[in-house]
Protein backbone atom coordinates (compact mmCIF):
# COMPACT_ATOMS: atom_id res chain seq x y z
CA UNK A 1 0.00 0.00 0.00
CA UNK A 2 1.55 3.14 -1.32
CA UNK A 3 2.08 6.08 2.07
CA UNK A 4 2.51 9.21 -0.12
CA UNK A 5 -0.54 11.60 -0.83
CA UNK A 6 -3.02 11.50 -3.27
CA UNK A 7 -4.08 15.07 -4.91
CA UNK A 8 -7.60 15.07 -6.23
CA UNK A 9 -8.13 17.86 -8.70
CA UNK A 10 -12.06 18.64 -8.46
CA UNK A 11 -14.23 19.04 -5.74
CA UNK A 12 -17.57 17.97 -6.77
CA UNK A 13 -19.10 15.08 -5.16
CA UNK A 14 -16.78 12.52 -7.32
CA UNK A 15 -13.59 14.10 -5.93
CA UNK A 16 -15.84 14.99 -2.05
CA UNK A 17 -16.07 11.36 -2.19
CA UNK A 18 -12.70 9.96 -3.09
CA UNK A 19 -11.00 12.56 -0.26
CA UNK A 20 -13.32 11.10 2.04
CA UNK A 21 -13.11 7.55 1.59
CA UNK A 22 -8.75 8.33 1.54
CA UNK A 23 -8.95 10.30 5.28
CA UNK A 24 -11.22 7.84 6.72
CA UNK A 25 -8.47 5.71 6.29
CA UNK A 26 -5.90 7.76 7.76
CA UNK A 27 -4.21 8.86 3.96
CA UNK A 28 -2.91 12.01 2.99
CA UNK A 29 -5.45 14.23 0.80
CA UNK A 30 -4.94 17.26 -0.58
CA UNK A 31 -7.88 17.99 -3.27
CA UNK A 32 -7.27 21.53 -5.75
CA UNK A 33 -10.31 23.26 -6.94
CA UNK A 34 -10.33 25.46 -9.59
CA UNK A 35 -13.59 27.50 -8.46
CA UNK A 36 -13.43 29.54 -5.04
CA UNK A 37 -16.49 27.06 -3.90
CA UNK A 38 -17.17 23.23 -4.42
CA UNK A 39 -19.73 21.04 -5.69
CA UNK A 40 -19.64 21.67 -9.26
CA UNK A 41 -22.99 21.34 -10.59
CA UNK A 42 -24.15 20.32 -7.23
CA UNK A 43 -23.31 23.32 -5.29
CA UNK A 44 -25.82 25.82 -3.32
CA UNK A 45 -25.73 29.04 -3.47
CA UNK A 46 -27.13 33.32 -3.03
CA UNK A 47 -29.59 34.17 -6.09
CA UNK A 48 -29.64 37.84 -5.59
CA UNK A 49 -32.86 38.16 -8.24
CA UNK A 50 -34.69 36.15 -5.99
CA UNK A 51 -33.14 37.00 -2.40
CA UNK A 52 -32.91 33.14 -1.65
CA UNK A 53 -30.08 30.48 -1.69
CA UNK A 54 -30.76 27.67 -4.22
CA UNK A 55 -29.23 24.79 -5.93
CA UNK A 56 -27.35 25.41 -9.41
CA UNK A 57 -29.72 22.26 -10.22
CA UNK A 58 -32.30 20.15 -8.52
CA UNK A 59 -31.00 16.41 -7.89
CA UNK A 60 -33.40 13.63 -6.90
CA UNK A 61 -31.91 10.49 -4.50
CA UNK A 62 -33.84 7.87 -4.06
CA UNK A 63 -33.15 5.11 -1.07
CA UNK A 64 -31.62 2.69 -2.77
CA UNK A 65 -28.78 4.72 -3.64
CA UNK A 66 -26.55 3.27 -1.31
CA UNK A 67 -23.21 4.58 -2.38
CA UNK A 68 -24.82 8.62 -1.72
CA UNK A 69 -26.68 7.61 1.34
CA UNK A 70 -23.31 5.95 2.93
CA UNK A 71 -21.69 8.90 1.91
CA UNK A 72 -24.09 11.02 3.71
CA UNK A 73 -24.15 8.69 6.49
CA UNK A 74 -20.10 8.95 6.64
CA UNK A 75 -20.02 13.29 6.71
CA UNK A 76 -23.48 13.56 8.82
CA UNK A 77 -26.16 15.27 6.24
CA UNK A 78 -28.32 12.11 5.71
CA UNK A 79 -30.59 13.74 8.07
CA UNK A 80 -30.87 16.54 6.05
CA UNK A 81 -32.94 14.54 3.21
CA UNK A 82 -36.48 14.39 2.77
CA UNK A 83 -39.31 12.27 1.68
CA UNK A 84 -42.46 10.23 2.12
CA UNK A 85 -42.47 7.72 4.13
CA UNK A 86 -42.84 5.20 1.62
CA UNK A 87 -41.88 4.85 -1.82
CA UNK A 88 -44.49 7.23 -3.59
CA UNK A 89 -44.79 9.17 -6.61
CA UNK A 90 -47.12 11.54 -7.74
CA UNK A 91 -47.48 12.45 -11.72
CA UNK A 92 -50.04 15.21 -13.30
CA UNK A 93 -51.00 15.10 -16.70
CA UNK A 94 -50.95 18.77 -17.14
CA UNK A 95 -53.04 18.72 -20.29
CA UNK A 96 -55.91 16.53 -19.22
CA UNK A 97 -55.45 17.20 -15.24
CA UNK A 98 -55.11 13.64 -14.42
CA UNK A 99 -53.61 12.91 -11.67
CA UNK A 100 -52.00 9.51 -10.21
CA UNK A 101 -50.05 8.08 -7.21
CA UNK A 102 -47.63 5.45 -8.34
CA UNK A 103 -47.30 3.40 -5.12
CA UNK A 104 -44.68 0.18 -5.60
CA UNK A 105 -44.94 -2.37 -2.22
CA UNK A 106 -41.86 -2.58 0.15
CA UNK A 107 -41.09 -6.22 -0.80
CA UNK A 108 -39.07 -7.57 -4.11
CA UNK A 109 -41.98 -9.51 -4.84
CA UNK A 110 -44.14 -6.93 -7.27
CA UNK A 111 -47.74 -7.38 -5.95
CA UNK A 112 -48.27 -3.94 -6.42
CA UNK A 113 -48.41 -4.43 -10.24
CA UNK A 114 -51.89 -5.86 -9.77
CA UNK A 115 -53.70 -3.05 -7.78
CA UNK A 116 -55.10 -0.26 -9.91
CA UNK A 117 -54.42 1.78 -7.13
CA UNK A 118 -50.95 1.36 -7.04
CA UNK A 119 -50.16 1.65 -10.67
CA UNK A 120 -50.25 4.01 -13.21
CA UNK A 121 -54.08 4.67 -14.87
CA UNK A 122 -54.66 2.61 -18.00
CA UNK A 123 -52.20 0.05 -17.32
CA UNK A 124 -51.62 -3.73 -16.95
CA UNK A 125 -50.01 -5.81 -14.68
CA UNK A 126 -47.94 -7.40 -18.09
CA UNK A 127 -47.00 -3.59 -19.49
CA UNK A 128 -44.62 -3.62 -15.78
CA UNK A 129 -43.05 -7.38 -16.27
CA UNK A 130 -41.82 -6.46 -19.65
CA UNK A 131 -39.72 -3.75 -18.56
CA UNK A 132 -37.82 -6.73 -17.64
CA UNK A 133 -36.23 -6.83 -20.89
CA UNK A 134 -34.54 -4.17 -19.70
CA UNK A 135 -32.49 -5.73 -17.59
CA UNK A 136 -31.00 -8.15 -20.25
CA UNK A 137 -30.15 -5.16 -22.63
CA UNK A 138 -27.20 -4.91 -24.95
CA UNK A 139 -24.67 -2.62 -24.88
CA UNK A 140 -25.86 -1.37 -28.33
CA UNK A 141 -29.58 -1.18 -27.31
CA UNK A 142 -31.36 1.26 -27.19
CA UNK A 143 -34.55 1.84 -24.42
CA UNK A 144 -36.94 1.76 -27.14
CA UNK A 145 -35.84 -1.64 -28.67
CA UNK A 146 -36.50 -3.50 -25.38
CA UNK A 147 -39.83 -1.69 -24.27
CA UNK A 148 -42.52 -1.11 -26.36
CA UNK A 149 -42.96 3.17 -26.36
CA UNK A 150 -46.78 2.92 -27.18
CA UNK A 151 -48.16 1.73 -23.60
CA UNK A 152 -49.34 4.10 -20.93
CA UNK A 153 -46.87 2.69 -18.58
CA UNK A 154 -44.07 3.88 -21.13
CA UNK A 155 -45.84 7.08 -21.69
CA UNK A 156 -46.42 7.89 -18.05
CA UNK A 157 -44.18 6.48 -16.33
CA UNK A 158 -41.19 5.43 -17.90
CA UNK A 159 -40.50 8.47 -20.40
CA UNK A 160 -40.27 10.64 -17.94
CA UNK A 161 -38.21 8.56 -15.24
CA UNK A 162 -35.73 7.78 -17.80
CA UNK A 163 -35.45 11.05 -20.09
CA UNK A 164 -34.41 12.55 -16.33
CA UNK A 165 -31.87 9.74 -15.76
CA UNK A 166 -30.20 9.40 -19.07
CA UNK A 167 -30.66 13.32 -19.76
CA UNK A 168 -31.39 12.20 -23.54
CA UNK A 169 -35.10 10.86 -25.41
CA UNK A 170 -35.26 7.31 -24.22
CA UNK A 171 -35.45 6.16 -27.95
CA UNK A 172 -32.18 6.89 -27.88
CA UNK A 173 -31.04 6.06 -24.92
CA UNK A 174 -29.04 3.31 -23.63
CA UNK A 175 -31.07 0.27 -22.89
CA UNK A 176 -28.00 -1.06 -20.54
CA UNK A 177 -28.16 2.10 -18.83
CA UNK A 178 -32.02 1.96 -18.15
CA UNK A 179 -31.93 -1.75 -17.07
CA UNK A 180 -28.87 -0.34 -14.55
CA UNK A 181 -31.56 1.98 -13.08
CA UNK A 182 -34.07 -0.52 -13.18
CA UNK A 183 -32.12 -2.84 -11.42
CA UNK A 184 -31.08 -1.17 -8.47
CA UNK A 185 -34.39 0.66 -7.71
CA UNK A 186 -37.91 -0.35 -9.06
CA UNK A 187 -36.76 -4.01 -9.13
CA UNK A 188 -35.32 -4.42 -5.54
CA UNK A 189 -38.60 -3.46 -4.60
CA UNK A 190 -40.26 -0.07 -3.20
CA UNK A 191 -38.13 0.35 -0.07
CA UNK A 192 -35.65 0.93 -2.57
CA UNK A 193 -37.25 3.85 -4.55
CA UNK A 194 -38.07 6.38 -1.81
CA UNK A 195 -37.50 9.74 -3.55
CA UNK A 196 -35.30 11.74 -0.90
CA UNK A 197 -34.62 15.47 -1.83
CA UNK A 198 -31.99 17.74 0.38
CA UNK A 199 -34.59 20.00 1.77
CA UNK A 200 -32.69 22.75 2.42
CA UNK A 201 -30.32 22.64 -0.25
CA UNK A 202 -27.37 19.88 -1.64
CA UNK A 203 -24.40 22.42 -0.77
CA UNK A 204 -25.47 21.93 3.16
CA UNK A 205 -26.17 18.62 2.93
CA UNK A 206 -23.73 16.66 0.63
CA UNK A 207 -21.08 19.71 0.07
CA UNK A 208 -20.28 21.59 2.96
CA UNK A 209 -20.84 18.19 5.41
CA UNK A 210 -17.74 16.45 3.43
CA UNK A 211 -15.48 19.40 3.22
CA UNK A 212 -15.99 19.20 7.11
CA UNK A 213 -15.30 15.79 7.67
CA UNK A 214 -11.91 16.07 5.22
CA UNK A 215 -10.76 18.77 6.97
CA UNK A 216 -11.44 17.48 10.56
CA UNK A 217 -10.02 13.92 9.43
CA UNK A 218 -6.35 15.53 8.45
CA UNK A 219 -7.13 16.50 4.57
CA UNK A 220 -6.50 19.80 3.26
CA UNK A 221 -8.51 21.60 0.72
CA UNK A 222 -7.37 24.23 -2.10
CA UNK A 223 -9.64 26.66 -3.67
CA UNK A 224 -9.21 28.81 -6.87
CA UNK A 225 -6.46 26.61 -7.30
CA UNK A 226 -6.61 26.21 -11.00
CA UNK A 227 -4.79 23.10 -12.66
CA UNK A 228 -3.24 23.74 -16.26
CA UNK A 229 -1.33 20.68 -16.99
CA UNK A 230 0.31 17.30 -15.80
CA UNK A 231 3.68 16.41 -16.42
CA UNK A 232 4.62 13.00 -17.19
CA UNK A 233 7.69 10.77 -17.00
CA UNK A 234 8.32 7.19 -17.07
CA UNK A 235 4.71 6.28 -17.40
CA UNK A 236 3.70 8.09 -14.26
CA UNK A 237 2.49 12.12 -13.37
CA UNK A 238 5.80 13.60 -11.79
CA UNK A 239 4.31 17.03 -11.44
CA UNK A 240 0.99 19.38 -11.26
CA UNK A 241 1.33 22.78 -12.80
CA UNK A 242 -0.95 25.49 -11.38
CA UNK A 243 -1.90 28.53 -12.85
CA UNK A 244 1.26 30.72 -10.90
CA UNK A 245 3.02 27.31 -9.20
CA UNK A 246 4.25 23.97 -10.27
CA UNK A 247 3.93 20.93 -7.63
CA UNK A 248 6.40 17.72 -7.78
CA UNK A 249 5.16 14.01 -6.79
CA UNK A 250 7.17 12.22 -4.20
CA UNK A 251 7.63 8.61 -4.50
CA UNK A 252 4.34 7.14 -3.55
CA UNK A 253 2.08 10.14 -4.48
CA UNK A 254 -0.65 9.64 -6.78
CA UNK A 255 -3.31 11.59 -8.37
CA UNK A 256 -6.77 11.32 -8.69
CA UNK A 257 -8.52 13.73 -11.84
CA UNK A 258 -11.99 13.97 -10.85
CA UNK A 259 -12.95 16.70 -13.21
CA UNK A 260 -14.91 17.09 -15.97
CA UNK A 261 -15.04 14.89 -19.29
CA UNK A 262 -13.58 17.68 -21.44
CA UNK A 263 -11.07 18.85 -19.20
CA UNK A 264 -9.93 15.61 -18.21
CA UNK A 265 -9.12 15.07 -22.46
CA UNK A 266 -6.99 18.02 -22.12
CA UNK A 267 -5.20 16.86 -19.66
CA UNK A 268 -4.75 13.10 -20.24
CA UNK A 269 -3.28 12.09 -23.33
CA UNK A 270 -5.06 9.47 -25.87
CA UNK A 271 -7.84 9.61 -23.41
CA UNK A 272 -11.43 8.41 -24.70
CA UNK A 273 -14.30 10.16 -23.06
CA UNK A 274 -17.53 11.06 -23.89
CA UNK A 275 -18.11 13.61 -26.79
CA UNK A 276 -21.64 14.53 -26.57
CA UNK A 277 -23.53 16.30 -23.62
CA UNK A 278 -26.89 17.75 -22.97
CA UNK A 279 -28.12 20.24 -21.19
CA UNK A 280 -30.65 20.61 -18.36
CA UNK A 281 -32.16 23.32 -16.88
CA UNK A 282 -33.78 24.69 -13.70
CA UNK A 283 -36.71 27.03 -12.86
CA UNK A 284 -36.97 28.35 -9.88
CA UNK A 285 -39.94 30.59 -8.38
CA UNK A 286 -39.87 32.49 -5.11
CA UNK A 287 -43.47 31.02 -3.94
CA UNK A 288 -44.55 28.99 -0.79
CA UNK A 289 -45.46 25.55 -1.67
CA UNK A 290 -49.27 25.18 -0.81
CA UNK A 291 -49.25 23.15 2.43
CA UNK A 292 -49.20 19.52 1.60
CA UNK A 293 -48.09 19.92 -1.70
CA UNK A 294 -45.55 16.63 -2.26
CA UNK A 295 -42.17 17.26 -2.53
CA UNK A 296 -41.64 16.27 -5.74
CA UNK A 297 -44.54 15.71 -8.41
CA UNK A 298 -43.69 13.95 -12.32
CA UNK A 299 -45.27 16.30 -15.04
CA UNK A 300 -46.26 14.56 -18.41
CA UNK A 301 -47.04 16.76 -21.31
CA UNK A 302 -46.11 19.93 -20.36
CA UNK A 303 -42.71 21.88 -20.78
CA UNK A 304 -42.64 21.37 -16.79
CA UNK A 305 -40.83 17.37 -16.43
CA UNK A 306 -40.24 17.31 -12.49
CA UNK A 307 -41.33 20.37 -9.77
CA UNK A 308 -39.86 20.11 -6.72
CA UNK A 309 -41.43 22.03 -3.87
CA UNK A 310 -39.09 23.52 -1.15
CA UNK A 311 -40.41 25.78 1.61
CA UNK A 312 -39.29 29.23 -0.10
CA UNK A 313 -39.71 28.46 -3.68
CA UNK A 314 -41.32 26.17 -6.55
CA UNK A 315 -38.30 24.30 -8.79
CA UNK A 316 -39.00 22.83 -12.39
CA UNK A 317 -36.27 20.56 -13.83
CA UNK A 318 -36.12 19.93 -17.84
CA UNK A 319 -33.65 17.50 -18.72
CA UNK A 320 -32.09 16.86 -22.63
CA UNK A 321 -32.63 21.07 -22.90
CA UNK A 322 -30.59 21.73 -25.72
CA UNK A 323 -33.87 23.30 -27.60
CA UNK A 324 -34.08 26.05 -24.97
CA UNK A 325 -30.42 26.79 -24.82
CA UNK A 326 -30.77 30.32 -27.07
CA UNK A 327 -34.73 30.68 -25.86
CA UNK A 328 -35.81 34.07 -24.65
CA UNK A 329 -36.17 33.53 -21.15
CA UNK A 330 -39.23 34.79 -19.95
CA UNK A 331 -41.33 33.46 -22.18
CA UNK A 332 -40.20 30.30 -21.37
CA UNK A 333 -40.38 31.09 -17.30
CA UNK A 334 -44.38 32.59 -18.08
CA UNK A 335 -45.06 29.20 -20.26
CA UNK A 336 -43.62 27.03 -17.19
CA UNK A 337 -45.07 29.01 -14.46
CA UNK A 338 -48.44 28.58 -16.25
CA UNK A 339 -47.94 25.60 -15.57
CA UNK A 340 -46.71 25.21 -12.60
CA UNK A 341 -49.45 27.33 -11.27
CA UNK A 342 -52.46 25.18 -12.77
CA UNK A 343 -50.45 21.97 -10.64
CA UNK A 344 -50.34 23.64 -7.64
CA UNK A 345 -53.70 25.57 -7.62
CA UNK A 346 -51.94 28.93 -7.79
CA UNK A 347 -52.97 32.44 -9.21
CA UNK A 348 -51.38 33.06 -12.77
CA UNK A 349 -49.60 35.90 -11.37
CA UNK A 350 -45.54 35.65 -12.46
CA UNK A 351 -43.84 35.73 -9.36
CA UNK A 352 -39.85 36.80 -8.83
CA UNK A 353 -38.64 33.78 -11.51
CA UNK A 354 -34.78 32.91 -12.44
CA UNK A 355 -33.59 30.30 -14.69
CA UNK A 356 -30.72 28.22 -14.23
CA UNK A 357 -29.09 26.98 -17.56
CA UNK A 358 -26.32 24.27 -17.46
CA UNK A 359 -25.47 23.80 -21.23
CA UNK A 360 -23.12 20.49 -20.61
CA UNK A 361 -24.81 19.20 -17.58
CA UNK A 362 -24.37 15.25 -18.30
CA UNK A 363 -22.73 13.34 -21.32
CA UNK A 364 -25.62 11.92 -23.58
CA UNK A 365 -26.58 8.90 -22.50
CA UNK A 366 -26.88 7.21 -25.79
CA UNK A 367 -24.74 3.44 -26.68
CA UNK A 368 -22.65 4.83 -28.76
CA UNK A 369 -21.40 7.45 -25.52
CA UNK A 370 -22.05 5.12 -22.85
CA UNK A 371 -19.14 3.31 -24.84
CA UNK A 372 -16.59 6.08 -24.72
CA UNK A 373 -16.30 6.18 -21.09
CA UNK A 374 -13.20 5.13 -19.71
CA UNK A 375 -12.41 2.92 -16.37
CA UNK A 376 -11.03 4.46 -13.34
CA UNK A 377 -7.56 3.40 -14.38
CA UNK A 378 -5.48 5.05 -16.99
CA UNK A 379 -2.02 3.83 -18.31
CA UNK A 380 -0.36 6.47 -16.09
CA UNK A 381 0.39 4.20 -13.36
CA UNK A 382 -0.12 7.21 -10.41
CA UNK A 383 -3.02 8.55 -12.04
CA UNK A 384 -7.13 7.78 -11.47
CA UNK A 385 -9.97 9.10 -12.91
CA UNK A 386 -13.31 10.29 -11.07
CA UNK A 387 -16.68 11.65 -12.44
CA UNK A 388 -19.51 10.49 -13.36
CA UNK A 389 -18.69 10.06 -16.84
CA UNK A 390 -16.21 7.44 -16.14
CA UNK A 391 -17.38 3.78 -16.51
CA UNK A 392 -19.36 3.59 -13.77
CA UNK A 393 -22.42 1.11 -15.28
CA UNK A 394 -24.93 4.24 -14.49
CA UNK A 395 -25.99 7.13 -15.83
CA UNK A 396 -24.35 10.61 -15.23
CA UNK A 397 -26.12 10.56 -11.88
CA UNK A 398 -25.08 11.67 -8.16
CA UNK A 399 -24.99 8.13 -7.08
CA UNK A 400 -22.58 7.27 -10.20
CA UNK A 401 -20.34 10.30 -8.99
CA UNK A 402 -20.04 9.07 -5.69
CA UNK A 403 -19.61 5.55 -6.99
CA UNK A 404 -16.68 6.77 -9.02
CA UNK A 405 -15.26 8.80 -5.91
CA UNK A 406 -15.32 4.95 -4.63
CA UNK A 407 -13.57 3.57 -6.62
CA UNK A 408 -10.78 5.90 -7.07
CA UNK A 409 -10.05 5.47 -3.69
CA UNK A 410 -9.92 1.75 -3.12
CA UNK A 411 -7.58 1.89 -6.57
CA UNK A 412 -5.88 4.37 -4.55
CA UNK A 413 -4.86 2.36 -1.51
CA UNK A 414 -4.59 -1.03 -3.49
CA UNK A 415 -1.26 -2.57 -3.37
CA UNK A 416 1.03 -1.99 -6.16
CA UNK A 417 -1.01 1.17 -7.39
Amino acid sequence: MTSGTTHIVGAGLAGLSAAVQLVRQGRKVVVHELARHAGGRCRSYYEPTLGLTIDNGNHLLLSGNKSALDFLDVIGGRHLLAGPAQSEFTFCDVKSGARWVLRPNEGRLPWWVFSERRRVPETRALDYVRLGRLLFANSDETVTDKIDSSTGVYRKLMYPVLLAALNCNPAEGSASLAGAIVRETLARGGWACRPLIAAHGLGPALVDPAIAFIRKNGGDVRFDNALRGLEYQNGCVRSLKFAESSLDLEPGDSVILAVPAWVARTLVPELNVPTEYRAIFNAHFKIAAPANMPKIIGVINGTTEWLFAFEDRLSVTVSNADRFNDAEREPVARQIWSEVAKIAGLKDALPPWQIVKERRATFAATPAQNALRPSARTQWSNLLLAGDWTATGLPATIEGAIRSGETAAKLATAKGF
